[in-house]
């Protein structure tokens, strides 16, 4: 077992404090703490606990214990694998981790199978898994092998070092070269399975960049990079745009004009920092033959 032992500095609350000395996300912060593994000058505390400067904050992290996913041969590409952790490409329709409705025939599944050990920090259903992806969004991941390196990727994704850009066909043209898209982000209020932008001061920030890749007679293809990782977060933006993704049967248009099995969204690049070595590296992944299919046509047709 792992234990991170830091001066507390004035606070809200416990988890987002945590959360920012660490590099885990707040949710897994709260659950370390349910379990009575968050600590103030030795006493177990909540995550919503207010934080005073001066106090010792700890938070234990268990050892790795046996994974409740199983390893189930499922084809997956690896990209890269090392020692500490590895960058695979997921297909578009597989679920990255088991949840309501899908037990088994998940990403998660097929690296157990693949890589064995993987880090522990993400508890027993999302071992390994530093950031995820929609099923329905295809591309690179980095999934880490140990709870050094899980820890040390999450800090790099939430100290915003981690580089991560994707790929995306939208309707219509977009006018503009690039920009910047910033609005606050959350639950919709009219329907608690979708994200949506919220009115400023009542959500959390979601910031995007895009630039325009191609463009064609009645679409564009955008080269997205975020800069933080909400849920839906590229979709829900490009919606904002009033250019959703096709394929986007969520909040994209109701009547698509290509017979898709999901968003043409795709993780094409991911550039991080090394967490053993200090290297800087990047890994690069081409759409998918169905997401270029479209593009050929498109090309034709322009």
């Amino acid at each position: 077992m792992e234990r991170k032992s830091f001066p507390a500095e004035n606070s809200p609350r416990a988890d987002l404090f945590v959360s920012e000395k660490t590099g885990l996300t707040r949710s897994q912060v709260k659950r370390l703490a349910e379990e009575g593994r968050l600590f103030a000058d030795g006493v177990p505390i909540k995550a919503s606990r207010p934080l005073k400067e001066g106090e010792r904050v700890e938070l234990e992290i268990p050892d790795p214990v046996p994974i409740e996913a199983q390893p189930e041969v499922i084809r997956v590409l690896i990209v890269y694998e090392d020692g500490d952790f590895a960058v695979v490409e997921k297909p578009q329709g597989m679920v990255v981790h088991a949840g309501a409705g899908n037990g088994s025939g998940t990403l998660v599944n097929a690296l157990l199978f693949r890589l064995g050990n993987l880090s522990g920090v993400g508890g027993a259903v999302r071992p390994g898994i530093v950031h995820r992806i929609d099923k329905d969004t295809s591309g690179l991941l980095v999934v880490a092998k140990n709870d050094f390196a899980h820890l040390a990727l999450s800090a790099q994704i939430a100290e915003k070092t981690c580089r991560r850009e994707y790929l995306a066909l939208l309707e219509g043209v977009v006018k503009e070269d690039g920009g910047r898209i910033a609005t606050d982000f959350g639950r919709d209020p009219k329907d608690r399975l979708r994200m949506a932008v919220l009115p400023a001061g009542t959500g959390k920030a979601a910031v995007t960049e895009f630039a325009v890749e191609e463009r064609f007679r009645a679409n564009t293809l955008v080269r997205f990079r975020l800069q933080t990782g909400r849920t839906h977060q590229i979709r829900v933006h490009a919606k904002y745009m009033g250019h959703p993704v096709v394929g986007d049967k969520t909040y994209g248009y109701k009547k698509q004009r290509f017979d898709l099995s999901g968003q043409l969204l795709h993780a094409c690049e991911l550039e991080l920092t090394h967490p053993r070595t200090g290297e800087r590296m990047r890994f690069f992944s081409p759409p998918p033959p169905y997401f270029e299919k479209i593009l050929a046509i498109l090309r034709r047709e322009s």
